[in-house]
C-alpha cells in the first residue's frame, strides 16, 4: 500500500526509479483517494478519463530511461480550471465557459508534458479567479481538507485542497493577488508566485494580465522548486516571458531577512503574529539576521490593487459576449444578447469587479483613480528594489488570519478583500514570493495552519528556495 500522506515528489520519484511501485500504481492510489474525499471537499470539477493511459506512458519511459527519466515523469498533478489543456474543458469556474474546450495547451502545460506527468483532472476555483475563499465557484464551494467548516483560500482553493487532501502530489494554480500563497497557507502546504514573466501566461485565462502568474503548489519547498524549474522559461507565445534572468546582480546571500515596517500598521491576528515572530527567531538560530526595512507606500498596495485589477479584469472579460465562444443567451436584439449572456453567465463577484473596473476607466474618473494607481504601483515597485539592497528576502505572515469559516466573509466583500492584504504587494511589484508552513494556531479546539511568506528580488527564486528550506528545517 502506498502511503500518500508522507509522499513527496522526490520520494515518489525514487520509488518509481527503484521499482517499488509503478506510475500506474501511484495513479490508482490517488484516484482511490479522490473518490473517497472529493465528494465532501469538491476540489476537483473533473477527473480526466485518460489518467491510466498517461500513467502507462510514464511507466514505459521510466522503464526505458531509469534515473535519466524527466524529474516529474509519472507524478500526479491537479491543474486549476483556468489553465488550458488541449481538448479538455476549461470553465474558469464560470457558467459562461461551462462547455468551452481548449484548442491548445497553455505554455506551462506544454513544458510539463515534456516530463510526462499524470494530469489527474481540473481543480475548482473562484469564478475567473475572483475570490479569496473558493466560495465563488459556479460549481460549488471548496472545503478545507484540514477543517471542512473552513475555507481553503482562493482563488486556487481547489488545487491547494487537492494537494492537502492527498488527491495530488502537486498542482498548478494562478496567483493574481495571492491566489497561490493564501490557499497554500490555509491548507498547510507550500506555494510559489514566481517573478512576473518567469512562467508563460499563454493559455492562462486572463483576469488581470499585468498581475497574473501561474505558480506551483506542493508539500515541500523542494517539490515546488522541481515544478518551477519544469514550467519556467521563455515562451514565444507570451511576449512578457523571459528565458534567462535579465539581471547581472547575483550577489551572494548575506542571510538577512527584512521585516517591513508596514506590518505594525496592519490588523494581524495576535496568534498569527506570534507564530511569525517565533518563525523568525527559529531562523535566527540558523544564522539569519533580521532587520526592519522601510516600505512606506506599500501600505497602499491593496487600494492600488483593487483599482488596477478590476480595470484589467473588466477589459479582459469584455470578450465574453455570447458571440465568439462560451454561453449564448438570445435576446430581442444584439444588445439584449449581450445583456442576457453576461447577466446569466457571470456570478455576483465577477459583475461587481467588472462594474468597478469600468468605473475607474471611465472618462470622468480615469485620471482620479486609474492614473494615480499606476503611479503608486511604480513607487511601490521602486521601494522594494531599495529594500532588497538591505535584505536578501522580505518576510511577512502569509495571511492576517488563520483559515476562516465558510460563509464568514461572503456578505462583506471588503472583509474578503482584506484577506489578500499581505500577499498583494508582491504582485504589485512583480517580485517572486513563497509561502511556507509555519506551524499552527488553536481555534475551536483544533489546530489550523498558518504560513510565513518570503518575498525576493526579481528573478531570485533561488534565494526564496534557500530560506524556505531553512524555515522548513527549523520547525
Amino acid at each position: 500500500m502506498i502511503e500518500l500522506k508522507s509522499l513527496t515528489i522526490s520520494k515518489a520519484r525514487k520509488h518509481l526509479i527503484d521499482g517499488d511501485f509503478t506510475a500506474g500504481d501511484l495513479t490508482d492510489a490517488y484516484l482511490k483517494r479522490i473518490g473517497e474525499k472529493n465528494p465532501d471537499i469538491n476540489a476537483y470539477l473533473e477527473v480526466f478519463d485518460d489518467v491510466r493511459a498517461q500513467a502507462e506512458k510514464a511507466d514505459r519511459i521510466l522503464k526505458e530511461n531509469g534515473d535519466k527519466s524527466p524529474a516529474l515523469c509519472g507524478i500526479p498533478f491537479a491543474t486549476k480550471d483556468n489553465i488550458l489543456i488541449r481538448e479538455r474543458t476549461a470553465s474558469c469556474g464560470s457558467k459562461i465557459l461551462e462547455h468551452y474546450r481548449a484548442t491548445y495547451d497553455a505554455g506551462a502545460i506544454r513544458k510539463l508534458k515534456e516530463h510526462n506527468p499524470v494530469f489527474l483532472g481540473r481543480a475548482n476555483m473562484d469564478e475567473f479567479a475572483m475570490g479569496s475563499s473558493n466560495e465563488r465557484s459556479a460549481y460549488g464551494l471548496v472545503r478545507n481538507p484540514l477543517d471542512e467548516t473552513r475555507a481553503p483560500g482562493g482563488s486556487s482553493g481547489g488545487p491547494a485542497a487537492a494537494v492537502a487532501m492527498d488527491g495530488a502530489l502537486a498542482a498548478l494554480g494562478s496567483d493574481t493577488g495571492g491566489s497561490v500563497r493564501q490557499p497554500a497557507s490555509f491548507c498547510g502546504i507550500v506555494g510559489l508566485k514566481p517573478t512576473y514573466g518567469a512562467v508563460s501566461r499563454s493559455g492562462l485565462i486572463a483576469m488581470a494580465s499585468s498581475f497574473d502568474q501561474i505558480g506551483p503548489l506542493a508539500k515541500t519547498v523542494e517539490d515546488v522548486r522541481l515544478v518551477y524549474e519544469a514550467i519556467s522559461g521563455n515562451d514565444p507565445k507570451d511576449s512578457t516571458s523571459f528565458s534567462k534572468p535579465p539581471v547581472a546582480d547575483r550577489r551572494p546571500q548575506t542571510k538577512t531577512i527584512g521585516v517591513p515596517d508596514y506590518l505594525e500598521k496592519m490588523e494581524i491576528d495576535e496568534d498569527v503574529r506570534k507564530n511569525f515572530d517565533d518563525a523568525l527567531e527559529a531562523l535566527k538560530d540558523r544564522g539569519y539576521k533580521v532587520k526592519t526595512v522601510s516600505l512606506p507606500n506599500a501600505t497602499h498596495s491593496l487600494a492600488v490593487y483593487y483599482i488596477l485589477m478590476p480595470a484589467e479584469a473588466s477589459t479582459n472579460l469584455a470578450r465574453f459576449d455570447g458571440v465568439k465562444y462560451g454561453l449564448r443567451a438570445s435576446g430581442s436584439d444584439l444588445f439584449d444578447d449581450y445583456v442576457k449572456t453576461r447577466g446569466e453567465g457571470f456570478g455576483a463577484e465577477v459583475k461587481r469587479r467588472i462594474i468597478l473596473g469600468t468605473y475607474v476607466l471611465s472618462a470622468g474618473y480615469h485620471d482620479a483613480f486609474y492614473a494615480k494607481a499606476v503611479s503608486a504601483r511604480q513607487s511601490i515597485a521602486r521601494e522594494f528594489v531599495d529594500a532588497f539592497a538591505e535584505a536578501d528576502v522580505i518576510a511577512t505572515p502569509t495571511t492576517p488570519t488563520p483559515p476562516f469559516k465558510l460563509g464568514e466573509k461572503t456578505a462583506d466583500p471588503l472583509a474578503m478583500y482584506l484577506a489578500d492584504v499581505l500577499t498583494v504587494p508582491a504582485n504589485i511589484a512583480g517580485i517572486p514570493a513563497l509561502s511556507v508552513p509555519a506551524g499552527t494556531v488553536i481555534r475551536d479546539g483544533g489546530e489550523l495552519p498558518v504560513g510565513i511568506q518570503f518575498m525576493g528580488p526579481h528573478y531570485r527564486e533561488d534565494v526564496l528556495f534557500a530560506v524556505g528550506e531553512a524555515s522548513e528545517a527549523s520547525r
